[in-house]
């Protein structure tokens, strides 16, 4: 079977096939490679661990210390897996455009212009909205007291979207999430993380230094630049992952319209 006609410096579809399999095998002869290295499974000692788990309470009055790790300890390691998220979500962004030959068609042609789902699943899915954004600010807030921070609550406060969606429609979904703050909140927490970590550069000479006033441990006022640093990470997940949701809604939408007339 022959190739479908495409445009100038386009891979054929074997040409892709073939990209695609040479990529996947120098991937996973990378990964076998860095899995032999590994250790056998409890044949050592995790002595960072131990030594992480016996100050962190005292060196940064914090009693989750994952959030300790994940924020301070090697939050410039955080610096870059966040960044690795926001270039992920603006690929995938782009991917998802409307291509040239998709056309949109009157909105009365999308399949969620009218209720498929019985009453009883609307108002409980719009019932939970509230209580999902409750859960999520009390994940990000709590996250240096307790197992939770920034990546776990902003995932959850994007859920609140999938949930007007289920118990309303795309129109609602549209009013709820104007796409221009939802790309401010993704750039803007990517970029409050870098600042609080110049600040720390600037007032103790050490870039991410926590320079703040470390509190009382279990307080919810502590741990200094810890939980600023996991609100920051916390916006920019929950407005990249509502402007992925969007994105995938919006064409999955398009690609069920008819064609205008």
């Amino acid at each position: 079977m022959e190739d479908p006609p495409r445009r100038p410096g386009e891979l054929s579809f074997r040409g892709r096939v073939r990209l695609f399999l040479g990529g996947a095998a120098v991937l996973g002869a990378l990964l076998l490679w860095g899995l032999a290295g590994l250790p056998d499974y409890r044949s050592f000692t995790p002595l960072y661990g131990q030594l992480v788990n016996k100050d962190a309470i005292s060196e940064r009055s914090t009693t989750a210390v994952v959030t300790a790790v994940n924020f301070d300890y090697r939050g410039f390691d955080t610096l870059g897996e966040e960044f690795i998220l926001f270039a992920a979500v603006l690929v995938l962004a782009l991917l998802l455009r409307r291509l040239a030959d998709e056309r949109r068609g009157p909105l009365a042609d999308s399949p969620r212009r009218v209720h498929t789902t019985s009453a009883l699943v609307r108002l409980t899915a719009l019932g939970l909205v509230g209580p999902t954004v409750l859960l999520a600010v009390y994940i990000t807030a709590h996250g240096h007291l307790t197992p939770g921070g920034g990546f776990q609550g902003g995932v959850i406060a994007a859920t609140a979207l999938l949930l007007v969606f289920l118990g309303s429609d795309y129109e609602h979904v549209q009013r709820l999430r104007p796409k221009p703050l939802v790309e401010t909140a993704k750039a803007g927490g990517a970029l409050a993380f870098v600042l609080i970590g110049l600040a720390g550069l600037i007032v103790s000479g050490a870039f991410l230094e926590n320079f703040l006033p470390l509190g009382h441990p279990g307080d919810l006022v502590s741990a200094g630049t810890i939980p600023l640093l996991s609100l920051a990470v916390g916006i920019e997940v929950s407005g990249g992952f509502v402007l992925l949701l969007s994105d995938f809604l919006t064409q999955l939408l398009v690609l069920h319209r008819k064609p205008d007339r």
